[in-house]
């Protein structure tokens, strides 16, 4: 019998918005204060190298660990941890004297940022529908927005950049408080409706070996999936005004205006695909999504055109806008849901590393040839991504099979979207838990589902 999972409540939807705004806010501090913060400590414009190198450690150690450890610490206390964490690196960055001590501060606030959002990607996957997964990265994208203004604002007033610090931290304590407060909360509940559940969805537990999940190829495409989506958004975003400078002859003012336009496009279409997708299924979307990927990028490889560059630019953002939170939200579709918390780690990971990787190396090879290599390199990227998605849309989530709902298209009515969604996150029903791996390992009768939330 097919089950839909319990809407979410108001006030974890209100915390989850929250969230991802909170891990905006600290990448806009930075681009505005660090010319302040350089004076202060005397160091060159390129030491932000250090900061940006350790905040990315920290990040893809969490982010990892996390999807591994969120059975053991439960999301409310993982979230509550981790958002603390955050606010005590934003504290030392206001107090810091020196360079070394901040170097140590973006580690931590790596470490606590990884770990929130891998912990709430992995929640909202299976608690959440396409219009509030969409919405949720949109939501970062305004914090990114929103930190930029509260620094202005701090040293327009007259007051050191360490203020535009201490505010955020602030309110990031005041986040970790309300998520502490909400601990049990967050537990994910199977549907009430689910046989011999009851309304406490206390069903036998099972715990799926690591090795399990990391033997599943499809964790692997997946996280190389994610790894080619950021990359291309990263690197869209980053080289296209110099592309458009250099390449295409616009002006500075101008280009300047069209990276924005990219941006904005991005964020504009989370909100808006974030309805549609809810309506017409997060396939549909995606496939559509990917294929406008390309066809943008194809339009910047154009030669000569800075028209048609502009318009791929936006293109590409308008269509990659809902990839992310979609290909998370489908995690269990290609997984199975009792690896889908890991998966999503590990994804959430990879994105960090391919933000970090490729865009350098296509700066180098820019450097070496010429800005022109940017829109053929966005097509090899989006050409790759499309093949990643279709081969694991293909293949069978792991345990998926007769009279089983986590793999997309297992039976009839059962779609990854709207009131029928069953295999949308790990807090799918119960009979999705059951993977090839736990019934070898753990040969249980009757319906199973993975550990969650320490239950």
């Amino acid at each position: 019998m097919s089950t839909s999972p319990a809407p979410p409540r108001a006030t974890l939807l209100l915390l989850a918005y929250l969230a991802f705004v909170s891990l905006g806010l600290p990448d806009g501090l930075l681009g505005v204060g660090w010319p302040s913060i350089r004076a202060d400590f005397g160091v060159p414009t390129e030491a932000v190298g250090l900061l940006l190198t350790a905040g990315t450690v920290g990040y893809l150690a969490s982010s990892v660990l996390a999807g591994f450890t969120l059975a053991r610490v439960g999301v409310g206390a993982l979230l509550a941890g981790s958002t603390l964490l955050a606010s005590l690196a934003l504290t030392g960055y206001a107090v810091s004297p020196g360079l070394a001590v901040l170097v140590g501060c973006a580690l931590l606030l790596g470490l606590g940022s990884g770990a929130v959002d891998s912990g709430l990607n992995a929640y909202a996957a299976g608690a959440f529908g396409p219009r509030h997964m969409n919405w949720l990265h949109a939501f970062f994208g305004l914090g990114v927005a929103i930190g930029p203004l509260i620094m202005t604002a701090a040293l327009s007033a007259g007051l050191a950049w360490r203020w535009g610090y201490g505010i955020v931290a602030g309110a990031q304590l005041a986040l970790a408080g309300a998520f502490a407060l909400t601990v049990r909360a967050w537990q994910r509940r199977a549907p009430a409706s689910e046989p011999g559940l009851g309304t406490t969805g206390a069903a036998p537990a099972v715990r799926v070996p690591v090795l399990a999940t990391l033997r599943l190829p499809a964790v692997w495409s997946g996280a190389l999936a994610f790894a080619l989506y950021v990359a291309i958004e990263v690197s869209a975003g980053l080289w296209a005004f110099l592309l458009l400078t250099q390449g295409r002859g616009l002006s500075g003012a101008v280009a300047g205006g069209c990276v924005s336009a990219y941006w904005g496009s991005l964020f504009v279409g989370r909100v808006v695909q974030g309805v549609v997708a809810e309506r017409l299924g997060p396939r549909l979307v995606l496939r559509v999504s990917l294929g406008g990927m390309a066809a943008g990028a194809a339009l910047i490889a154009v030669p000569g055109s800075a028209a048609l560059a502009v318009l791929g630019l936006v293109v590409v953002g308008f269509a990659a806008a809902p990839v992310f939170p979609l290909l998370t939200l489908t995690t269990a579709d290609r997984v199975g849901a009792a690896h889908a918390d890991r998966a999503i780690g590990l994804q959430i990971g990879a994105s960090g590393l391919g933000a970090a990787l490729v865009p350098g190396g296509l700066g180098v090879l820019i450097s070496k040839l010429s800005v022109q290599v940017l829109g053929p390199a966005l097509v090899v990227l989006a050409l790759a991504l499309i093949l990643l998605y279709e081969l694991g849309a293909r293949r069978p989530a792991a345990g998926s099979g007769p009279g089983q709902t986590g793999a997309a298209g297992s039976g009839p009515g059962q779609t990854a979207a709207g009131p029928e969604r069953t295999g949308s996150g790990a807090a799918g029903a119960p009979a999705q838990a059951r993977s090839a791996a736990s019934d070898a390992d753990y040969p249980l009768s009757g319906p199973v589902r993975p550990v969650v939330d320490g239950r």
